[in-house]
């Protein structure tokens, strides 16, 4: 079992750039792929990005591609979600998810392990 704790959220401007951490606990972080995830006010929760358990293959869902970027530290047990160029539309609660796989995944369902979230807004 993973516990997962995010961090890095925050108040930004349009245009501004936050980059959110995702803990994990455990000895065998590596055993596991990482997706974020988020959910704005009022809406249902959407795939950002994913992460393969080495770090080696990556996906990002449309609308943060060119400007998010996933990567791991399997030394530090942390996934990193670097975003940049950010928009009020980014405004969100960002989970971090994980699952005992090789590939990460968009699909939220496919994820056993989730954190409690943390939250971005970026002001117009």
């Amino acid at each position: 079992q993973v516990q997962l704790v995010e961090s890095g959220g925050g108040l930004v401007q349009a245009g501004g750039s936050l980059r959110l951490a995702c803990a994990a606990s455990g000895r065998t972080f590596s055993s596991y792929a990482i997706g974020w995830f988020r959910q704005g006010p009022g809406k249902e929760r959407e795939s950002v990005a994913a992460i393969s358990r080495s770090g080696g293959n990556t996906e990002y869902a449309d609308s943060v591609k060119g400007r998010f970027t996933i990567s791991r530290d399997n030394a530090k047990n942390t996934v990193y979600l670097q975003m940049n160029s950010l928009k009020p539309e980014d405004t969100a609660v960002y989970y971090c998810a994980a699952r005992v796989s090789v590939f990460g995944s968009l699909i939220h369902g496919s994820y056993d392990y989730w954190g409690q979230g943390t939250q971005v807004t970026v002001s117009s």
